[in-house]
């Protein structure tokens, strides 16, 4: 069955494309939710006006992104992670991380689109390469350092004041007295 197309769908096409797809697919799925027209003979004059806004809304989203690139490529993300004595990472940086890192510099991008085989577990700089669009692929330096441990400074012996101490020693009973005491008691 032919259709139209109204909007990107992925692994099947692009907006204002003309298909062939199974009849199941286009009545159930295609249809009912708005992302195809019947290639009817009404609709097939239309086809032109539908592939001409596709284009400019290519065009349109094309511009973003592509500003969205230059200003992702001028950035570089800094990570520090405890490492042991033999500069192994405890953890690592994911998706997940890079992803929430963007987001406080103001970037907003899906973890889906980050392109990385595996999680960054080695200090230093990598790139990590953000597909935007089909098209378009941009790359964001990535630095891993370790985190310094500050060594424990000893605390200084709190010294009370001379009066504070001489106070507290004049309130303590003397220990004679109270050994007399306790004799007189048992007596």
């Amino acid at each position: 069955m032919k259709v139209i197309l109204l909007s990107n769908i992925e692994k099947v096409g692009r907006q204002g494309d003309l298909l062939n797809v199974k009849s199941g697919f286009a009545r159930n799925y295609l249809i009912p939710r708005k992302l195809a027209l019947y290639a009817t003979p009404q609709n097939m004059k239309k086809l032109s006006s539908i592939q001409a806004q596709a284009a400019e809304e290519e065009a349109r989203i094309m511009a973003e992104l592509k500003k969205l690139d230059a200003r992702i490529r001028s950035l570089s993300l800094d990570f520090i992670r405890k490492v042991d004595e033999h500069d192994h990472m405890f953890g690592s940086v994911s998706e997940v991380d890079i992803v929430s890192a963007l987001q406080e510099k103001g970037v907003s991008v899906h973890k889906s689109q980050l392109v990385m085989d595996k999680h960054i577990k080695a200090l230093g700089e990598s790139l990590v390469q953000i597909r935007l669009h089909r098209d378009l692929v941009s790359e964001l330096r990535i630095q891993v350092e370790k985190e310094h441990e500050e060594k424990a400074q000893p605390k200084p012996v709190e010294t009370a004041e001379p009066e504070a101490v001489a106070d507290a020693i004049a309130a303590e009973p003397d220990p004679a007295e109270l050994a007399e005491s306790d004799l007189e008691d048992e007596v």
